[in-house]
């Protein structure tokens, strides 16, 4: 018999995988080019040729012992000095290895996080529409996920509503920018004021709050826009990054957290990462990955493959009648849906193949996420079916 808290997750288990299996149950039956899954967001761009070009020449120069044996558990020093390096090059920061651990992605590095710095009943406040997966990550060590409600209008975190929801008991706050599902990019001014307004409530509460920014997408931005690096506005903060997206590698699971070394009790909590890394059963990050990005650090996917899908598909969405924010960066759209029930509005969409995400999915009813990082001719192909499902609700 499973545990009761198991018992809980497996019947929500994600939608989101379940809508990708309802993909696979109707292409078998209508055929995979007339199934239009916006599901799942798994990159269909290439990783750049220099990953596959480096996995070979490590693996044919160098001793396998180095490649494949045990390390540190927050990583190799030499892959992490690289990484400090990199960091401090590009946006003007001293960072050493040390405030570097190599994770299992994103995820991996969340879920150390959190391991390291809740107590059972403790707070991390999310900012809707935010990854659901938060929701699990803060279960698995018993905290409380807070909410503050979304301003649908930009989806900048709401720092008003922010300031009502931070108490004595709040140990964390977890931001994701660039934003899935939104694709919105936090503006240097939300994060200053964000800062602002965390560094008051410490000093009125007199305790640290630690601000924990879930980066994925950092790299997928369109028009020149920047992504505030945080560690230089907001001295209790944390990079989780991961090389999914970035270089198209989401089943390799290579990653790391970025701490800022000025924050509070820095060696210490550098210390239980390294240790929590290994009783979560992570252990370390992939041997032979962290060698591969150490080596392909300048490497880069092709953006403008994105930015060519997100411009088709917003652009006849907003035609057709829908409200949207154009994204600044990730691969995603979160259209309002023309009925408050978001999930009724998916299952209409069923009948013309579409697959879309309920916005509450993501804590945001009364919206849909678009996956657009599939192919331009599968988005092309999709939109008299966009057309078809606007139609039926009179649209426009």
């Amino acid at each position: 018999m499973i545990s009761n808290k198991m018992k809980t997750l497996v019947a929500n288990s994600s939608v989101i995988r379940a809508m990708f299996e309802e993909g696979k149950r109707l292409a078998k039956i209508h055929g995979e080019e007339n199934v239009f899954d916006f599901s799942l967001g798994n990159p269909n761009v290439e990783p750049p040729e220099h990953i596959k070009a480096s996995i070979l020449k490590i693996l044919n120069e160098e001793s396998p012992n180095l490649v494949h044996g045990y390390m540190n558990n927050s990583g190799y020093e030499d892959v992490r000095s690289k990484i400090a390096e990199f960091i401090n090059k590009k946006h003007g920061l001293d960072l050493s290895y040390e405030s570097i651990v190599m994770t299992c992605g994103a995820a991996g590095g969340l879920n150390i996080l959190l391991k390291v710095l809740l107590n059972p009943g403790e707070e991390v406040i999310v900012f809707a529409p935010f990854f659901g997966e938060y929701n699990n990550y803060v279960n698995n060590f018993d905290g409380k996920l807070v909410t503050v409600p979304p301003d649908i209008d930009t989806f900048e975190p709401n720092i008003e509503e922010l300031k009502k929801k931070i108490t004595s008991k709040t140990k964390a706050v977890i931001i994701n920018s660039p934003n899935n599902p939104t694709g919105v990019v936090y503006s240097e001014k939300a994060i200053k004021e964000l800062a602002k307004t965390l560094s008051e409530k410490e000093e009125e509460l007199g305790i640290s709050i630690y601000l924990i920014s879930d980066e994925p997408y950092r790299e997928i931005v369109y028009d020149g826009v920047e992504v505030p690096y945080i560690l230089k506005y907001y001295k209790n903060a944390f990079i989780g990054y991961s090389y999914s997206k970035s270089l198209s590698l989401p089943g390799e699971r290579i990653g790391y957290i970025v701490a800022n070394p000025k924050m509070d009790d820095f060696e210490d909590i550098m210390a239980a990462l390294n240790v929590a890394n290994r009783i979560l059963g992570f252990v370390n990050a992939p041997s032979l990955f962290q060698r591969v990005i150490a080596d392909c650090l300048d490497a880069e996917v092709d953006v403008n493959i994105y930015k060519r899908n997100r411009d088709l598909l917003y652009n006849h969405l907003i035609e057709i009648g829908f409200k949207c924010i154009k994204p600044e960066g990730a691969f995603y759209l979160f259209p309002r849906t023309p009925i408050e029930d978001d999930k009724k509005f998916c299952e209409d969409a069923k009948q013309f193949n579409l697959l879309l995400v309920p916005g509450s999915t993501f804590g945001c009813p009364g919206h849909i996420r678009l996956s657009y990082c599939i192919s331009y001719e599968k988005i092309k192909n999709s939109l008299p079916a966009f057309s078809k499902l606007a139609k039926l609700y009179n649209m426009k």
